[in-house]
This record gives C-alpha cells, sequence and structure tokens, in this order.
C-alpha cells in the first residue's frame, strides 16, 4: 500500500511530485569577472549577512490603501539602492489591513498593517551595499506616523573567536 502511495513521487521527498521542475525565477548574482557575490557587510571590525530593522509606526494613516503601500514599497527599495524582484500584498476585509513582501535581490522588505490601530510592522532586511535606514523617511511620509520605533539586528555575524 505504502509502496502504491509512493509510485510517481519521489522517494526522497515522498510528498514532491516527479513532474519537471517548476521554472522558478532567477536573478543573476555575479560580479563583472563572473565571480559570485555573497554580499557580506564589514563595519568597524563585524562582519555580518545583512541588517535587518524592525520598524514599528504608531498612529499612521493610510494604512488600508493598496496602491499608496505598493509606491511606498517601491520607493523604499529604490532609496536604499536595493533590487527589486517582486511585490506581492494582501488586503483583508473587513478592516482593511494590509500584508505583503517586496522580494529583494538583498532580501526582503515586508508589511503587516492593522488600519483600525494606526498600527503597521515593517521588516526591512537587506545586505550588500544597499540601505535599509533610508526605508524609514519613506515610510513616515507616506504613512504619517505619530511615533516611529526601530531595532537594528545585525544577522549572520561571523565569530572570529
Amino acid at each position: 500500500m505504502i509502496k502504491e502511495a509512493l509510485v510517481g513521487r519521489d522517494v526522497v521527498h515522498p510528498f514532491k511530485k516527479a513532474a519537471a521542475a517548476k521554472p522558478w525565477p532567477e536573478h543573476h548574482n555575479l560580479l563583472s569577472d563572473e565571480t559570485p557575490q555573497d554580499h557580506f557587510i564589514t563595519r568597524d571590525d563585524t562582519v555580518f549577512a545583512g541588517i535587518h530593522l524592525i520598524i514599528d509606526l504608531w498612529g499612521a494613516k493610510h494604512l488600508d490603501d493598496l496602491e499608496r503601500m505598493e509606491k511606498a514599497l517601491r520607493e523604499c527599495v529604490d532609496k536604499a539602492k536595493a533590487t527589486l524582484l517582486h511585490i506581492h500584498l494582501h488586503h483583508f476585509t473587513p478592516n482593511g489591513g494590509i500584508s505583503g513582501v517586496a522580494v529583494l535581490a538583498e532580501s526582503h522588505i515586508s508589511v503587516h498593517t492593522w488600519p483600525e490601530r494606526d498600527f503597521a510592522a515593517f521588516d526591512v532586511f537587506m545586505c550588500g551595499n544597499s540601505r535599509p535606514a533610508e526605508a524609514i523617511p519613506v515610510l513616515s511620509n507616506a504613512f504619517y506616523p505619530k511615533k516611529i520605533i526601530v531595532s537594528e539586528n545585525l544577522r549572520g555575524v561571523l565569530d572570529h573567536a
């Protein structure tokens, strides 16, 4: 019975169909000499994968406006000198909240909003030469928060001990 259930499936990954692989989008991440980039950052004596900003907007406006959100995410990407691969947003009813992500070559910007509480939670994670802090004034200008709380985390810190 189990053997029959696995027919047409990969034995190593039994729930993966044996059909042709899905054509996932690719982003070629090569230097001019064809060397792959790893985008790790060096700040002072610390080497790490990227900067992850957690940005909370309180008392914010227009948190149910999909067009404004998309425009703000695109501007964040531009100002941060990042590379946009895809934006995907969802609208929730009846409160109008938005959840979504801007997928970047350098990582991502994600958002979750609670318009009924005038609150938005953004994660801005970027590596390489991008400038994630440039997203903060963009979000402030787009959503007019009364208060912004930002925390910074260095992700993937290499331990040289």
